[in-house]
């Protein structure tokens, strides 16, 4: 069996991560988001994949390569145009030829108990659907059932409307017939052709569309900023320590810590597991890293820093006296002595980040910030909880900041100007 992946989407929600890389190779645990089921697939013995790109495709085809190093074979496509999921899909006939086929959206940390769960499920000619329980089917699709027969699919039902608390995650088991359907399909309200539009052509065809339940954990959306601490924290689960770096002398590690080679951990560092730190990163001394961190390579954390439910990537600079909490920070960023990203309301309610110009509610009880590729800040700068500071974004020394700081600009204490405009 093969696996067509779909990674065209640019991530709009994720701004400005995804700024400069496709949404699908940001990095959680240690690996990009998209490796996660490409390991799980090559552990159920799916060995050939077909991976749709479109926005920066030429990213996540440098990132994986041929897939050797994960075994399995990854070919690419690419979606001329961005026109929905059931015409991605159709990218992928040839590849797939006459046989069934298993489909995932590429931007959702799946485990590989989910695709056994869809496999399970599978009988010769039937289409599996991979479904989990939620606590609010609105923000997604959901299906409605007979038995484990899928009867109906509605797209992000009004709240209390929802015909079960069963989400379509994406996961499915196609037959080829999948792909008339697909030929037949019609643009949808949003005008895109969509293959949840398809699959209910299909039922209504009398095809057999099953459900196959998914584990709690086995599958998430990662489609808002904070999604990736969640998804960080699933990936690190099961983390094994291994210890290749350097490691000074007062070092203390509690609990799983993997420390990739070159990596050096200086004397007074406290790190609690689970905590990845990539190679040629050097950390401390008198650093405390909190558990649910992820640093990337090649990373600087000064002396007296504190890291907590983090993502730190590849060659950024945490100065001395730096908290950084339940935060996600580009790659190259420069963070100034003293600065820091305060991650509680003062009135203690959920923390609401800016979302396509939107306020939305996290619901989350503690929230940093979310800092773009290369953005710095002067000494002694505060970010208040939910911030999202641009890539390339400026910040200076002693500031509090209770805005959001757009891509390129400089926020100084008499307003934020485009960085262009400095020198004119």
């Amino acid at each position: 069996m093969k696996a067509v992946i779909l990674a065209a989407g640019k991530g709009e929600r994720l701004r400005p991560l995804t700024n400069t890389r496709p949404k699908h190779i940001l990095p959680v645990g240690g690996a990009p988001l998209i490796e996660w089921p490409l390991r799980g697939l090559a552990d159920m013995g799916i060995c050939e994949a077909l991976i749709v790109t479109h926005y920066m495709g030429d990213q996540i085809k440098a990132q994986l390569g041929d897939g050797s190093s994960l075994g399995i074979s990854i070919s690419y496509a690419r979606q001329d145009e961005v026109k929905g999921t059931a015409d991605a899909f159709a990218v992928g006939e040839a590849f797939v030829g006459d046989d069934e086929f298993l489909g995932f959206y590429g931007d959702g940390f799946i485990t590989v108990d989910s695709f056994k769960a869809v496999l399970d499920a599978h009988g010769t000619g039937e289409t599996i659907l991979g479904v989990i329980h939620v606590d609010d089917p609105s923000r997604l699709g959901t299906v409605e059932l007979d038995g484990d027969r899928v009867t109906r699919l509605v797209e992000k039902p009004p709240k209390g409307e929802a015909p079960s608390n069963l989400a379509n995650t994406g996961i499915y088991l196609f037959t080829p017939e999948i792909f008339d359907h697909i030929r037949d399909t019609g643009l949808s309200s949003r005008g895109e052709y969509e293959v949840t539009d398809s699959i209910g052509s299909l039922i209504e065809s009398g095809a057999t569309v099953k459900a196959a339940i998914l584990p709690p954990k086995g599958w998430m959306d990662v489609g808002q900023p904070w999604d990736l601490l969640e998804a960080n924290a699933r990936a690190l689960n099961g983390l094994a320590s291994t210890v290749n770096g350097d490691l000074e002398d007062d070092v203390s590690i509690h609990g799983p810590v993997h420390i990739e080679k070159g990596a050096r951990i200086r004397s007074g560092a406290y790190i609690e597991g689970p905590v990845y730190i990539g190679p040629g990163s050097d950390i401390g001394p008198n650093c405390y890293i909190r558990p649910c961190t992820s640093i990337g390579a090649n990373v600087r954390i000064g002396n007296a820093c504190e890291v907590k439910n983090s993502l730190v990537m590849d060659g950024s600079h945490i100065a001395h006296l730096s908290y950084v909490g339940d935060s996600v920070i580009g790659e190259g960023c420069n963070f100034g002595a003293g600065t820091i990203t305060a991650n509680i309301r003062f009135d203690k309610k959920n923390v609401k980040m800016s979302i396509k110009g939107s306020g939305v509610d996290s619901g989350r009880r503690k929230l940093g910030a979310v800092v773009g590729d290369k953005a710095q800040t002067g000494i002694n700068v505060s970010l208040l909880p939910g911030i999202k500071i641009g890539s390339g974004a400026w910040v200076a020394p002693s500031l509090v900041v209770d805005e959001d700081v757009p891509s390129g600009y400089f926020l100084k204490k008499d307003g934020c100007v485009p960085r262009k405009d400095l020198n004119s």
